[in-house]
């Protein structure tokens, strides 16, 4: 449902310059990477700790967007085209916009909150719901302040239900939510720890989550939670659709667990029901039952409700990134294909690709009413992208090949998956970022499965998003004007160079660092563009830092003298340099007793331009030794100074690591550094920031063998069993980065709820470790080394070492898997 610019403006602005009143606003955008159709977008300028939004409507105007809200006080003399609404808060401006499209709309409205299996229960109920309406509902998990406005402003008069998810994480941010969804049904998954910091207790935070309800004709809930019982008892019987025990209107008799299956059995209006699932973990039986509630309620028939229970599918929450054949890339993203969906797909696949090409393997839209505007606007989106290379699946497709082919020239078009399956070898695959978005109905895993390179079965896990999400946390102690260097080198921490520089260069960060022009070369190569500040530059990469643009970093007068040298014999007349000073490392860098040398040198040598001064604190992350750092940060201002007056300009000062971001907010200057934070450890042990782990390092169990007491496990007799032992064998080894000191008893692993003791000696493919007391695991069961439940950081204490040494130990052998949820 379009509008004017003129109508968004009566609505949300008292102040407006209108430029061309007849503009029709289509689309609302907050990221400006992610435009794709300028002429009818709306941009709303949402400012952070670090950026105005406004600082990107000059780019915005140039790339063809002529429609924006903005604060008050900004100026629009430079945008005469330009249509310009004058808000106090532009994210304000967004949920009261949206609130005003929401209640242009009677049909079912579907609102859902709780603590977790929110994204679960709304995915689920799309697949179990979508042919009997036409649904919208919430992009992956769009259940934030600035997510559901974007969600609501979906909804068309094509629609004929609409599913909203709803998160909080302080007090009164729901009554907006709610004002926004004004659900007619609400559904409450549960309530528990998740987010529960901005609250004073559980029951405060069930209280504001219940406020989503306040105007819904019916809640669904479960009555396992005595403190949400209390809760929604204040509403009328009539309102309410419990699941669970007692008195619920869907009692929950049994729930019988198979291998694979779950079979549910239970009491409605008097009768024996019941429903099997494809699931058997407990998360997952409750989010069913949930669904099964809703679907009760909405007078869906038995056999239907118990025939598409067992066709329920798992719901992938992240877009993997994989390595696959022939150099190849692949995103597998393939358990549904909507327009909002495949949009947040390619700007991943156009974050991830640098300078690599692209192919997009495409089934028709699962929405079955799909009309043909749809899809020129999934071209479109391809366009934006940049899309190389097209392949669409599906008879719908293939019936407008003509359109995609005549704007994307490599495109192909198969009528089925068999039918490209059958056609693959003949297909031209390499060296290309390649993204699968396919619908449910399409099973993609088989195209999934011909692109996966067949690989060792340990893998490391590097989540984008906890990368992303420990920048903010970072950036919020991070003064405004104060740049930001990240340093991916030694392979990114273990995590893998061009993949995590990618995000760090979609989320804007300003300088990397690397150790060696190797490494800067290679992110050249992959596309990355950030200015690379090289650590340890050698006199036989001199051509490779002029070649690629990577600026060095001099330590000594050894090697500034060779560079300044060989810049000179090259005919560079300037080159950005960037200086260390040793002010108590004592590992790199220009003495004090160095320094008038130095500054007479750079002064003589203008070719040699400084474009940073910097230093290495030795102690930031340590309390006791604040003194040190203290004198280290004044000797570095004074060599600062003096250098400033020999050149005659300003230029970078940086000396805080990631420990010294908060712990010396006034040592920040002109840039920080960004380390081992950055992949989720506190350095600095103080817990002030909310971290999370990037990278997670699993493994599989090969064999599992009955060991008798009184025999060994292992190389020279060492694993001593002293009872009738169960003995697992798993996929991992010293060669792979598994520390031979975590031998014998003395590391652990991860597996089934459980730590698991290392028994006999880490082999070098192979590790023994004693499942006795675990129950249910079988071979091919997957076992963590280190990631969320076991972290980096307890498994470097074990090894008495530091995280840095675990995670750059992993070795290049095992496969790195990226993802975003």
């Amino acid at each position: 449902m379009p509008y004017s610019i003129k109508d968004i403006s009566e609505v949300i602005s008292e102040d407006a310059k209108i430029a061309d009143a007849s503009t029709v606003i289509e689309f609302l955008l907050i990221d400006s990477r992610r435009l794709v159709f300028p002429a009818t977008t709306l941009f709303f300028a949402l400012s952070s700790a670090r950026r105005r939004g406004e600082a990107f409507v000059e780019e915005l105007y140039k790339s063809g967007v002529k429609s924006f809200v903005v604060s008050k006080n900004f100026d629009p003399a430079n945008f005469p085209e330009a249509n310009f609404l004058f808000v106090d808060s532009p994210l304000q401006a967004l949920q009261k916009l949206a609130a005003f499209h929401r209640k242009q709309f009677q049909i079912p409205v579907i609102g859902i909150t709780g603590s977790n299996g929110k994204t679960i229960v709304k995915e689920w109920l799309y697949q179990l719901l979508q042919d009997d309406y036409n649904i919208v509902r919430s992009p992956k998990s769009y259940n934030s302040q600035i997510g559901v406005p974007l969600s609501v402003w979906q909804l068309s008069e094509s629609n004929t239900l609409a599913i909203f998810e709803a998160g909080i994480s302080e007090v009164g941010e729901m009554d907006v939510l709610e004002e926004v969804i004004h659900p007619t049904i609400g559904i409450l998954t549960n309530v528990g720890a998740a987010h529960s910091a901005g609250f004073d207790s559980k029951e405060q935070k069930v209280h504001e989550k219940l406020k989503l309800f306040k105007s819904a004709y019916t809640i669904v809930s479960n009555n396992q939670d005595p403190i949400i019982n209390a809760a929604i008892s204040t509403r009328k019987k009539e309102d309410l659709f419990i699941w669970g025990n007692g008195d619920a209107d869907l009692q929950i008799i049994d729930v019988e667990k198979s291998e694979k299956q779950s079979l549910i059995t239970g009491s409605y209006n008097g009768s024996p029901v019941n429903i099997l699932i494809p699931f058997t973990d407990n998360a997952s039986v409750e989010n069913s039952i949930t669904c099964w509630a809703l679907l009760l309620y909405l007078k869906v028939a038995d056999d239907t409700i118990a025939k598409r229970m067992l066709q329920l599918q798992s719901v992938e929450m992240r877009l993997q990134l994989k390595k696959g054949i022939n150099n190849c890339s692949i995103i597998n993203d393939s358990y549904s294909n909507d327009l909002s969906s495949l949009r947040m797909a390619l700007d991943f696949l156009h974050q991830q690709a640098g300078n690599q090409s692209t192919t997009v393997i495409l089934s028709d839209l699962g929405e079955t009413t799909s009309s043909e505007e749809q899809y020129h606007k999934v071209l479109q989106a391809l366009i934006q992208h940049r899309v190389h290379k097209f392949i669409g699946i599906g008879p719908r497709l293939a019936a407008l090949q003509s359109l995609f082919g005549s704007a994307i020239p490599q495109s192909f078009f198969y009528n089925s998956v068999d039918t490209f399956t059958h056609q693959f070898l003949n297909i031209r695959f390499r060296d290309e970022v390649i993204l699968l978005k396919g619908a449910r109905a399409f099973e993609f895993e088989q195209i999934n499965l011909l692109f996966e390179q067949k690989v060792h079965q340990t893998v490391l896990e590097v989540n984008l998003s906890a990368m992303a999400h420990n920048l903010k946390e970072y950036q919020r102690y991070v003064q405004p004007a104060t740049k930001v260097m990240a340093m991916v080198k030694a392979f990114s921490y273990g995590s893998g160079s061009a993949e995590v520089a990618s995000v760090l260069q979609y989320h804007k960060v300003d300088y990397l660092a690397v150790a060696y022009a190797d490494e800067g070369v290679e992110l050249r190569k992959a596309g990355i563009k950030l200015p690379i500040m090289v650590m340890n530059p050698e006199n036989i990469t001199f051509q490779s830092l002029i070649t690629y643009n990577l600026e060095p970093e001099m330590y000594s007068f050894a090697i500034l003298k060779a560079f300044n040298k060989y810049l000179q014999n090259e005919g560079f007349q300037q080159f950005h340099v960037h200086i260390k000073i040793d002010t108590g490392m004592h590992r790199l860098g220009f003495e004090e007793e160095d320094i008038n040398e130095l500054v007479d040198f750079l002064s003589e040598n203008p070719r040699l331009v400084v474009k940073s001064v910097f230093s290495h604190l030795a102690a930031s992350e340590s309390a006791t030794h604040d003194a040190f750092t203290t004198h280290q940060v004044g000797l570095f201002l004074q060599t600062c100074d003096k250098i400033k007056i020999a050149t005659g300009y300003s230029f970078i000062r940086h000396i805080s690591n990631s420990a010294a971001i908060f712990r010396y907010p006034q040592f920040q200057f002109e840039m920080v550094r960004l380390g081992i934070g950055l992949y989720g450890v506190d350095s600095s042990a103080e817990k002030v920031l909310s971290l999370q782990p990037v990278a997670s390092l699993r493994s599989t169990i090969a064999q599992i063998r009955k060991v008798k007491k009184g025999e060994t496990v292992g190389y020279s007799r060492r694993g001593f069993v002293n009872r009738d032992s169960l003995i697992a064998t798993i996929r991992i080894g010293y060669a792979d980065g598994f520390s031979r000191k975590l031998g014998n008893g003395v590391g652990r692993v991860f597996i089934n709820g459980n730590l698991a003791p290392v028994v006999g000696s880490v082999c070098m493919d192979m590790t023994m470790i004693d499942i006795t007391d675990i129950a249910g695991v079988e071979e091919g069961d997957e076992v963590e080394i280190f990631g969320t439940n076991l972290t980096v950081e307890e498994v470097a204490k074990l090894c008495d070492t530091i995280p840095y040494e675990i995670m750059t130990s992993v070795s290049q052998r095992v496969k790195r898997e990226y993802y975003q949820e």
